[in-house]
């Protein structure tokens, strides 16, 4: 669908709903211009959203409905429509599963979104004399900075993927090895490795347990006796010198080089019987 240069969405106190679909508009086509009332006029050209009882209009039955039971709201209708051409088919769902479908959700529902409730500050507060399109306008032009980066991350997920799956095809004993740091988790997503490895963004190597898809826990967590101890007692505790932390939570280690981060995991297959 070819995104024309006007829109029309309803006019009083605005929501995350038709700030961020007026955001995606915008993304779309950078010279969309919307138009703000509370009945849209009959000789309108343009697109209307979240108003009127269109194709975007979330407000008649009967409403449309993911698989999943979540409530399309005019944000979701047209991320549907237009987000695999900003991101590709895969990473849509994942960001309509993700970051659409909660605020669609708030706008139909009213559960808690704290996203939600950061746009709807920008209103005028009850007794202010603020234009209420200029406050329109400044709370879409921040939830456009937002979905923009949002935007930017799933196709940076997209780029990394092949080079993670190449990672991923050389690994042995279920620890995969990256040469960079890289957004793994979707390439690895329901595969049978066990640990990534990778240059830290804060010097050093990491090594990171993958999470199984269904308990969404660490497949196999580094040790309990080394969670949130000093370098000195993971020492004494793996045999292992180079190790600088270990998570509370057990997921993550970072160690002074990229032998000792195989290493660690490496103990962890050991002492579980994996190799």
């Amino acid at each position: 669908m070819k995104i024309p240069a006007n829109g029309f969405t309803h006019a009083g106190k605005f929501h995350a709903d038709d700030v961020f679909a007026t955001a995606l508009l915008q993304i779309v086509r950078p010279d969309f211009k919307v138009t703000r009332g509370f009945a849209v006029p009959e000789d309108f050209d343009g697109i209307v959203y979240d108003i009127g009882g269109g194709m975007f209009d979330h407000h008649d039955e009967p409403r449309q409905t993911r698989p999943n039971g979540v409530p399309y709201a005019a944000f979701g209708l047209l991320w549907r429509m237009l987000g695999p051409g900003l991101v590709g088919e895969r990473q849509a769902r994942l960001v309509d599963e993700n970051f659409v479908q909660p605020l669609d959700l708030n706008d139909n529902t009213g559960e808690q979104n704290s996203l939600c409730d950061a746009i709807g500050f920008f209103n005028p507060v009850w007794d202010s004399k603020d234009d209420p399109d200029a406050c329109f306008a400044q709370a879409v032009a921040v939830a456009k900075q937002i979905l923009e980066k949002q935007i930017a991350s799933a196709n940076g997920v997209n780029r990394a993927d092949d080079r993670v799956r190449q990672a991923y095809e050389a690994s042995r004993d279920g620890i995969v090895v990256l040469p960079c740091y890289l957004p793994w988790k979707n390439g690895l997503y329901k595969t049978d490795s066990l640990f990534v490895v990778y240059p830290s963004q804060r010097g050093g190597w990491s090594a990171q347990c993958v999470t199984d898809p269904k308990t969404k826990k660490s497949k196999l967590p580094f040790p309990q006796s080394w969670a949130g101890q000093s370098p000195e007692v993971i020492a004494q505790k793996s045999g292992l010198e180079g190790i600088s932390f270990c998570h509370a939570s057990r997921f993550l280690i970072t160690a002074k080089d990229k032998e000792t981060a195989i290493a660690a995991c490496r103990l962890v297959l050991k002492n579980n019987g994996r190799i």
